[in-house]
C-alpha cells in the first residue's frame, strides 16, 4: 500500500479544483408523496480545496423575482448536502419549477439529485450543473 502525499498548507490553500459559479436550470421540487421515502431534490457541494467555501444560492422562478437565502459554508475538503425540501438559510423553496445559481468564494463541484415518488416506479437521478466560464464565449464580429 502506498501513502498518499498531503500537500503543505500553502499548496492546499491555493489548489483550485472546480468552479466558483454553477447553474442548474431545471429545478422542479416534487411533492413529498405519501410513502416512507419522500420526494425531494438535493444540492450536493464538494469542496476539495484547502479553504472553506462561502456559498450563495440564487433561486430563479417563472413568476417572481429571484431569492437569495442566507450564505452557507462548505468546509475545506468536505462535502455538504442541502435537501431542497427543507429550509436553507431560513428560506423554504416552494414546490414546482425553479432554477438555481450557486456562487462560491472558492472553486467547488456541484451536483443536483432528484427523487420523484409521484409514480409507483420512483425516479431518482443526479446531474452536474453547468459551470460558468467553462465554455469560451463566442465573439461577434461585424464588418
Amino acid at each position: 500500500m502506498t501513502k498518499s502525499r498531503v500537500k503543505s498548507a500553502p499548496q492546499a490553500r491555493t489548489a483550485k479544483y472546480g468552479h466558483r459559479i454553477w447553474f442548474f436550470p431545471d429545478g422542479d421540487l416534487p411533492p413529498p408523496g405519501e410513502g416512507a421515502f419522500k420526494g425531494h431534490e438535493s444540492l450536493i457541494i464538494l469542496n476539495p480545496n484547502g479553504l472553506n467555501a462561502e456559498v450563495q444560492l440564487t433561486v430563479y422562478f417563472t413568476d417572481r423575482a429571484p431569492v437569495e437565502p442566507a450564505r452557507q459554508v462548505v468546509q475545506a475538503r468536505r462535502v455538504r448536502c442541502f435537501r431542497l425540501d427543507q429550509p436553507i438559510g431560513g428560506y423554504r423553496l416552494p414546490f414546482g419549477q425553479y432554477a438555481l445559481k450557486v456562487t462560491s468564494t472558492v472553486p467547488v463541484i456541484c451536483q443536483m439529485g432528484r427523487a420523484d415518488v409521484r409514480q409507483a416506479n420512483l425516479a431518482y437521478y443526479t446531474v452536474l450543473g453547468f459551470p460558468a466560464g467553462s465554455v469560451q464565449e463566442a465573439r461577434c464580429v461585424t464588418k
